[in-house]
């Protein structure tokens, strides 16, 4: 198919893309073009107005702050993917990039495309949930800031009005020496996952779990933070008896039920992904402490 009829718009700076947005109704910004092509094709998406804000550089970086780590919204999920500074210090989106998509869809899609479109199953929206982002939104009436948590309003509909526009997202890293593990079940590498798992831990010494963050994607409309898993992890020594009954409260979600799994299978799926990602992620936090 062929997409609807649209006017293209070309703006050039951040506040061209504000002023366009507050003064078309039914306007969709194009950004990687990964989700928007494909719905426009289908005729998913029918705006009256498409406006293309690839030509506005200065919402594409990645760089560090004394706050923590700052993202724009433009900023190529293949620029993620080699960026040292988040192989470093945020491992666990390196590894969840590994499994998006391939690499033409990387080199075009973007971080704040992902997260507006809010696919279920996109891997990083489930990792923005997993290190509680901060997204930064901006519109002609003011700039506003939400977490991630926050963010979704319903199925694959972020919380902001029609004339604003995700501009960063930023985030605290983990501690050096932090575990993580992201592992998701797809029908084939580079699908979009039937559940994907996140997990990030900071051990003591003695193998004692401090901290713990346990997310889950593909099983609601949401990223889904697994808070009773982290609770059960935190003030005990780490171990895959401790792992596998942790992951076992992922029994007991409201999953999805659709063409690609059950509801059943997609909580078993909860509990064995969930289980290997702690594992994981523990494995790596004793390495990388005892180095």
């Amino acid at each position: 198919m062929k997409p609807p009829p649209f006017r293209y718009h070309d703006p050039r700076s951040l506040d061209e893309a504000l002023d366009l947005l507050a003064s078309h109704e039914n306007a969709k910004l194009l950004a990687g073009g990964q989700s928007l092509m494909p719905m426009l094709n289908m005729r998913f998406a029918q705006p009256d107005h498409v406006i293309d804000i690839n030509g506005i550089d200065d919402l594409a970086y990645i760089r560090e702050t004394a706050s923590g780590i700052e993202i724009g919204a433009m900023t190529r999920q293949h620029d993620l993917e080699v960026s040292q500074l988040l192989q470093r210090r945020c491992p666990v989106m390196i590894e969840a990039l590994h499994q998006v998509g391939h690499r033409p869809t990387r080199n075009r899609g973007t971080i704040g495309g992902s997260l507006c479109h809010l696919d279920p199953a996109a891997e990083l929206p489930l990792v923005a949930a997993a290190l509680d982002v901060t997204i930064h939104v901006k519109s002609r009436r003011g700039a506003r800031s939400m977490p991630m948590a926050a963010f979704p309003a319903f199925y694959m509909t972020p919380s902001i009005e029609p004339d604003e526009m995700v501009t960063s997202i930023d985030f605290q890293p983990w501690s050096e020496g932090h575990g993580y593990a992201f592992v998701e079940f797809a029908r084939r590498h580079g699908d979009f996952a039937i559940v994907a798992a996140a997990a990030l831990l900071e051990v003591s010494a003695d193998g004692a779990v401090t901290r713990a963050s346990a997310t889950l994607g593909g099983v609601g409309p949401a990223p889904l933070r697994c808070e009773g898993v982290e609770n059960a992890l935190v003030g005990n020594r780490g171990s895959a008896t401790l792992f596998r009954e942790a992951a076992e409260a992922n029994r007991a979600i409201d999953a999805m039920d659709d063409v690609h799994a059950s509801v059943v299978y997609r909580q078993n799926l909860a509990v064995e992904l969930t289980s290997r990602a702690l594992g994981k992620a523990f494995e790596r936090a004793s390495e990388r402490s005892s180095s």
